[in-house]
């Protein structure tokens, strides 16, 4: 009977099961290999694809201007004054090598060495992907003194290469439209766009980048002939810098040129980015680890020389060096390895050592030629340290408490009863007045109230061993149960969705912003691993008669109103979710059934940074500035 069993599957799976995908439908079967996602970011990524292959140009030194249009309609226009794409037919594939390039996957210029010496794509998907995923395309070279176009479909030519007339400069001008089939929306975030933009200007000296929005008839222009000196002068510039010129390391080694700029300021947080020629490596890779490695080991060699530190002290640790450092890591190289098609960390082996010593080598002149300005930033280095031994012992004593099986989890908490952390959450929320109706609305369960006392210390503005000192914060940390900062054990985490809940008010707005902060600077993962959450409770309850309703928003009580117009209503606004009764909280913002909530990402690390710095930092005019600027666009405003 087994034998029959055993055949029988056997005969169940056969040779015309086995799926061929030709040309470009496997990026549309599977977009997220090539592109990260179907969600807004993938939808940036096309656009970065057809960007960088202008900013290969403009690294081989043949492109100095890029345009990028977003058009009313959601295409996408990206212009270059590059060489071109060559139209001539290739001996291979016997088609137009445009054609080649906008088609078929794994072709293009950047694999022998010949067409360019450093280069972002490295997989030749970039442009072919792109293709794929528009449900029409059109490129336009400008080449030899005429113009040449093709036009596709879903990444098929509709058309031939053709000349159409005649072109005074070279260089190419693509459009597209991202097929609304595959993607998730077409609704592209201008800000997200210059970003990356302002980032590949700084990292490209001498190249200018024009962005245009036509849906809200906006543009920008980057230039920076500055560079990553530039780029580190604008992250500092809501900072207070501890010497007024970043230092600037660059130095050729062995084909890989290295670029450093670093800036050390009176903050707490440390602000390192590497990028890997001009795409930022956001889980970093060899080129920032040889960074790391050289500051620390430099600054301890200086500070031994110097007697900074006695024969009995410790190093330096790297936290120590790097707490208030702003810094740009930036490698071009011939073969990058990078971790995926999203480049998100380089893996080249001899990058490390060709960074560490060029690292270790400028700075330890810089070091030298400078000492009072090296004073400074060891006093601080120094400071660190003391800080760091006092935090570490607050951080241990935490540790301890949280490791009990629960006996001295904090008095406040009310934990639930199921022990799998997959299937728990942990309510953060404001005052004990929410606590305590949400203890008593919850599903005892699987949720677990941690109500809070007030606004948690701005962590923006403490060292650690302050911020330990909060009782507060080690209520967060010994709940969760992972530690933080450099000794975080996300397997360690007792809830797999933490939900900040604060109320619909300008106090809650800053309770959840200091929570915010709080994590992003001392559990990222805990937001990148997708734990973390933010509820949504409603801000008015509509009776009218027997019936209730719950808006969310003035739009929808306007909405609902107009609904129930005629009838007799009672609005009541809901200041604070102590004003809810247990049943009503639990109705509208905790019965998983019905609610609504919304998952804190980071999209962009250097974006959040500067955002953090801007509303939580020393400076009161940035803040002022940024409130004013966003106005409009405030929701949770008390007046």
């Amino acid at each position: 009977m087994a034998d029959i069993a055993r055949v029988s599957k056997e005969q169940s799976y056969t040779a015309d099961m086995v799926i061929v995908l030709e040309g470009l439908e496997a990026v549309r079967r599977r977009p997220g290999m090539y592109i990260g996602s179907t969600d807004q970011r993938g939808l940036h990524h096309l656009v970065y694809e057809i960007v960088d292959n202008s900013v290969d140009e403009a690294l081989a030194g043949y492109c100095s201007r890029i345009e990028v249009t977003i058009h009313k309609d959601n295409r996408v226009t990206v212009s270059d004054n590059g060489r071109g794409i060559p139209v001539e037919t290739h001996p291979k594939t016997g088609k137009s090598a445009l054609e080649t390039v906008m088609t078929i996957l794994h072709s293009g210029a950047k694999f022998g060495g010949g067409g360019y010496k450093v280069a972002s794509g490295l997989h030749g998907v970039g442009a072919s992907a792109v293709n794929a995923l528009s449900s029409w395309m059109k490129v336009e070279v400008r080449r030899n003194g005429k113009r040449y176009r093709q036009e596709y479909k879903c990444g098929v030519p509709t058309t031939p290469v053709e000349e159409v007339g005649a072109a005074g400069d070279t260089g190419n001008t693509t459009t597209f439209l991202a097929d609304r089939s595959i993607l998730n929306s077409l609704d592209y975030s201008f800000e997200a766009l210059l970003q990356r933009f302002r980032e590949t200007a700084y990292l490209t000296k001498g190249l200018t980048i024009f962005c245009r929005d036509e849906r809200a008839d906006r543009e920008h222009t980057f230039y920076f002939e500055g560079g990553i000196v530039s780029f580190v002068r604008h992250l500092n510039k809501n900072r207070e810098p501890l010497h007024p010129q970043p230092i600037y390391i660059e130095k050729q080694v062995n084909g890989t040129q290295v670029e450093v700029a670093l800036q050390y300021t009176d903050a707490y947080a440390e602000s390192v980015y590497s990028f890997a020629n001009n795409v930022n490596t956001v889980d970093g890779g060899t080129h920032l680890t040889g960074f790391r490695s050289a500051l620390t080991r430099t600054l301890n060699d200086y500070a031994r020389k110097n007697n900074w530190l006695k024969e009995d002290e410790s190093n330096l640790s790297g936290d120590d060096v790097r707490e208030g450092l702003t810094a740009i890591v930036s490698v071009k190289l011939t073969e990058p390895q990078f971790e995926s098609q999203t480049k998100a960390k380089l893996g080249n082996a001899e990058v490390r050592a060709q960074v560490e010593a060029v690292v270790a080598e400028g700075l330890a002149s810089w070091l030298e030629h400078a000492p009072a300005e090296a004073k400074r930033v060891l006093e601080k280095c120094l400071t660190t340290a003391r800080a760091r031994e006092a935090a570490r012992k607050a951080r241990d004593l935490v540790i301890r408490k949280g490791s009990l099986e629960g006996m001295t989890l904090p008095g406040k908490l009310a934990d639930c009863s199921e022990k799998d952390p997959a299937r728990c959450e942990l309510y953060i929320v404001e005052g004990p007045s929410a606590g305590g109706s949400a203890k008593q609305g919850r599903d005892r369960r699987f949720q677990a109230i941690l109500p809070l006392k007030g606004k948690i210390l701005n962590v923006e503005k403490a060292r650690a061993d302050k911020m330990l000192g909060s009782e507060e914060i080690r209520a967060i940390i010994t709940a969760l149960g992972t530690s933080i900062g450099d000794r975080f054990e996300p397997g360690k985490l007792r809830y797999h969705r933490v939900i900040i809940m604060t109320d619909a008010d300008v106090d809650g707005s800053h309770i959840r912003t200091l929570l915010l902060t709080f994590f992003f600077r001392n559990m990222l993962s805990l937001i990148e691993d997708g734990h973390l959450y933010i509820a949504q409770p409603p801000l008015y309850r509509i009776q009218s008669g027997k019936e209730h309703y719950y808006a969310y928003s003035d739009q929808e009580k306007d909405k609902l109103l107009r609904k129930l117009d005629g009838k007799s209503v009672a609005i009541q606004r809901y200041k604070g979710l102590g004003e809810m009764n247990p049943e009503q909280l639990w109705e509208t913002t905790m019965n998983p059934a019905g609610r609504t909530m919304l998952r804190v990402s980071v999209e962009d690390a250097l974006r959040a940074d500067e955002t953090f710095n801007v509303l939580m930092g020393e400076n009161v005019q940035p803040r002022k500035h940024f409130i004013q600027s966003h106005a409009k666009n405030v929701r949770n405003l008390d007046i």
